[in-house]
């Protein structure tokens, strides 16, 4: 199975974006076999949410794309940096509604949703992700995702990741090409490719294939972990950040200095305990490394993409391309 399934972010600075959300997730519910009572209700959903942030939040931003762990399945993700919701558990029992946050509403949401999950800190803003799966269609396992987002206002990100499930085992792979525009995701492109012919073998022997790879293009930064069990194996070249996030701490992986596609030293894989229900983070230099775990307590408890989306809003700069790959272990999915 292939995560790297993209959307583009619309941000939410006008009532405009409403209808183009709404008009995504349309399209996507069609490709997805949604009937149209189902599909009623995405729009109906997907409109709150986009809605709330336009009327509410602060620097607000929604994402649908087709769901990075199922086929036939949507997935909206949204951000904001707005007051967040100081009552959580009120708001999702019984509609309650705080003016100035994304919670108006939030209880019809979730009804017209086939998944849901939240996470909100007062003063810090609030992420949400939601999904819509065709009845008698699986639901997703909600082990693994990833997100991308461009430079600026650019439309073309040169970050790119994928992962492929085989049994109990996750396999990911981030890629950075160097710089930015279409020569760094042609890179990019080029590296999950050549991952995905044979994503079975050992990190090492990928990123080898990679790095060999990658020599008609002008390289970038590449990682590959495999989360099976109680450990990660894990082999990265030149400037992308591997982590296992336990609770509030978090260890970092090594990789090995150098541009895949153009400079090496001799690779080495790493192999890590990891503790149960930990969560693997793998992100790009678009990221700061000095995002503290410990600062947002109970978000390494949340699915996947709502980790990745607080990291990518928390994180992430607005001068370089993004991308990170959370990759739980276990199997507490919400």
């Amino acid at each position: 199975m292939n995560g790297a399934r993209h959307g583009d972010w619309i941000r939410a600075d006008d009532p405009s974006v409403v209808g183009a959300a709404r008009r995504a997730a349309a399209e996507l519910g069609d490709d997805a076999g949604l009937d149209p009572d189902d599909a009623g209700r995405m729009a109906l959903a997907v409109s709150e949410v986009t809605s709330n942030l336009v009327k509410h939040a602060t620097d607000g931003m929604v994402l649908v794309r087709p769901h990075p762990e199922a086929e036939r399945t949507v997935e909206l993700v949204a951000i904001d940096r707005g007051p967040g919701i100081p009552d959580l558990e009120r708001v999702l029992r019984d509609g309650y509604s705080t003016s100035g946050t994304l919670g108006i509403g939030m209880s019809s949401m979730i009804r017209n949703a086939s998944g849901f999950d939240i996470y909100s800190l007062p003063g810090r803003g609030t992420v949400l992700s939601m999904h819509f799966t065709p009845r008698g269609t699986a639901a997703p396992a909600l082990r693994a995702s990833g997100l991308t987002r461009p430079i600026g206002e650019e439309t073309v990100c040169g970050d790119a990741y994928a992962f492929v499930v085989t049994g109990e085992a996750i396999t990911a792979l981030l890629c950075d090409g160097l710089g930015h525009g279409l020569g760094a995701l042609e890179a990019s492109q080029a590296a999950t490719e050549i991952f995905l012919e044979a994503p079975g073998e050992p990190p090492a022997a990928i990123v080898e294939r990679v790095h060999r790879g990658l020599a008609a293009t002008r390289g970038g930064a590449v990682a590959v972990a495999r989360i099976a069990a109680d450990t990660v194996s894990f082999c990265g070249l030149g400037n992308v950040s591997g982590w296992i996030v336990d609770g509030q701490s978090r260890h970092g992986m090594l990789s090995t200095p150098g541009i895949a596609g153009h400079q090496s030293r001799r690779l080495r894989q790493y192999e890590y305990a990891a503790p149960p229900h930990a969560v693997v983070v793998l992100h790009s230099d678009g990221l700061t490394e000095r995002w503290d775990a410990a600062a947002t307590p109970g978000l390494f408890t949340r699915s996947p993409a709502v980790v990745a989306a607080a990291l990518l809003r928390d994180a992430a700069g607005r001068r370089d391309d993004a991308c990170v790959v959370t990759v739980r272990l276990g199997d507490d999915a919400h």
